[in-house]
C-alpha cells in the first residue's frame, strides 16, 4: 500500500491508502516519488472543470523519482536510476509523436493524474517509460528539476515558441503565477527589449522584477491596458501571452496586441470567450493554442545544468510528503502564502 492524493468530487479530496502501482505492460515503469509539486490545473480538476477525471484518481503530473521496477520492454532506463517524469506520456511511434506533437500521443499525452493516476504518490505507473521519462544528471538540484516536468516546457513552448518571441520584442504575460513565471524565464533566451508582467499579486510583481521583467503592472484598478500602452508608447506589444485563462485576460491580449503580433494561450479555459475578429483581421496577428509537448525538456535540462536557467528560485514552500494537505491549504490560498511552486519531498 501507498499513500496518494485523490481526488473524489468537485470539492473533494482525501489524503487515503492504495494500492501500490504495478507494471501493467512491458514499456511500463514503476517510480519511487522522491519530490512531486502541486500544479494549477490540480486546482481546475477539484474546482470540477476537467469532468474527464473520475472519482478515485490519484492527482499530479510532475516530480522526480527513483525507477522500482521496469517493464521487460522498457530498454533506456533501469531499477535505481533517477528520473524526471514528464507531464506528457508519448509512444515516441504514432503519427502525432513523429511529429514531435507528443500533447496528443494515440496512447498517451495528459494521461497522468487525469486519466490515470498520477504523481501525487509514494509510486506511480509511467507508461512508455523510454519515451516519458528523462534521466537525473548526477549532482543536479532535484528540486530545480521538478520544474522541468511541467511549467518550464509548458511556459517556453506554448509561450516563447509559439509567441515566436525575437530580440528586441516588447513582450506581456499576463499571469504571474508558476507557468507565467517560467514564460519570464526562458523569453529571456531572446533578449526581447521589455517584458511586462500584469498580476493582480503584488508579490508575484515584486518576484517577477527578481526574474527579469522589465515592467510590472497591477491589474486590479482595471486599467492594464492603458498603462501597458503607455509603457510601449501607444504601439502594444509584440507578444501579448495569455496565461490565467479567464475571458477578461483573453480580452486584455487582443486590446494591447499590436499589427503582426502573437497571442499564444497558455491559460486553461473553462468558458467561452469573446474573439473581435472585427477589429483584429486586418491586424495580421497570430493566435496560438496548446498543450506542452515537452520536446524541448533535453535542452531545458542543459540549460539548468550549465546554470543559465535557475527555476528553483520559483520555489517558496517545502512540505514533506506527508504534509500533503497542508500543503494544497498553502497553494490554494497562495495570496496569502506568497506561493509561487511548492516541493513535497518524500526522500
Amino acid at each position: 500500500m501507498m499513500k496518494a492524493l485523490t481526488y473524489i468530487g468537485p470539492g473533494q479530496k482525501e489524503f487515503v491508502e492504495k494500492p501500490k502501482p504495478t507494471v501493467e505492460l512491458p514499456t511500463d515503469a514503476v517510480v519511487r516519488i522522491t519530490k512531486t509539486t502541486i500544479c494549477g490545473t490540480d486546482l481546475h480538476i477539484l474546482r470540477g472543470n476537467v469532468p474527464a477525471v473520475e472519482s478515485g484518481r490519484v492527482l499530479g503530473h510532475e516530480g522526480v523519482g527513483v525507477i522500482e521496477e521496469v517493464g521487460e520492454g522498457v530498454e533506456n532506463f533501469k531499477k535505481g536510476d533517477k528520473v524526471i517524469i514528464s507531464c506528457i506520456t508519448s509512444c515516441g511511434k504514432c503519427a502525432n509523436c513523429k511529429k514531435g506533437l507528443y500533447a496528443h500521443c494515440e496512447d498517451g499525452g495528459w494521461i497522468l493524474g487525469h486519466l490515470i493516476d498520477g504523481t501525487q504518490a509514494e509510486y506511480v505507473r509511467i507508461p512508455h517509460a523510454d519515451h516519458s521519462l528523462h534521466h537525473i544528471p548526477d549532482g543536479a538540484d532535484e528540486e530545480a528539476l521538478v520544474m522541468l516536468s511541467d511549467i518550464l516546457p509548458t511556459g517556453f513552448e506554448i509561450g516563447v515558441l509559439y509567441g515566436k518571441v525575437q530580440p528586441g520584442q516588447s513582450v506581456a504575460i499576463i499571469g504571474a503565477g508558476p507557468v507565467g513565471l517560467a514564460a519570464l524565464l526562458t523569453a529571456q533566451f531572446y533578449s526581447p527589449s521589455q517584458i511586462i508582467i500584469v498580476d493582480l499579486d503584488d508579490n508575484r510583481l515584486e518576484a517577477s522584477k527578481k526574474y527579469g521583467a522589465t515592467h510590472v503592472v497591477n491589474s486590479s484598478d482595471g486599467k492594464a491596458v492603458e498603462k501597458i500602452m503607455e509603457i510601449t508608447n501607444g504601439e502594444g506589444v509584440d507578444v501579448a501571452m495569455e496565461v490565467v485563462g479567464i475571458p477578461e485576460t483573453f480580452e486584455m491580449c487582443q486590446k494591447i496586441i499590436k499589427p503582426s503580433g502573437s497571442i499564444p494561450v497558455l491559460g486553461v479555459h473553462g468558458k467561452p470567450v469573446d474573439f473581435h475578429l472585427q477589429d483584429l483581421w486586418i491586424k495580421n496577428i497570430r493566435l496560438t493554442t496548446g498543450l506542452v509537448n515537452t520536446n524541448t525538456t533535453p535542452m531545458l535540462l542543459k540549460t539548468v545544468e550549465s546554470n543559465k536557467l535557475q527555476p528553483e528560485q520559483l520555489i517558496t514552500h517545502r512540505f514533506d510528503f506527508d504534509d500533503m494537505l497542508e500543503a494544497y491549504d498553502v497553494f490554494e490560498n497562495s495570496a496569502d502564502n506568497k506561493a509561487l511552486k511548492i516541493i513535497l519531498s518524500n526522500d
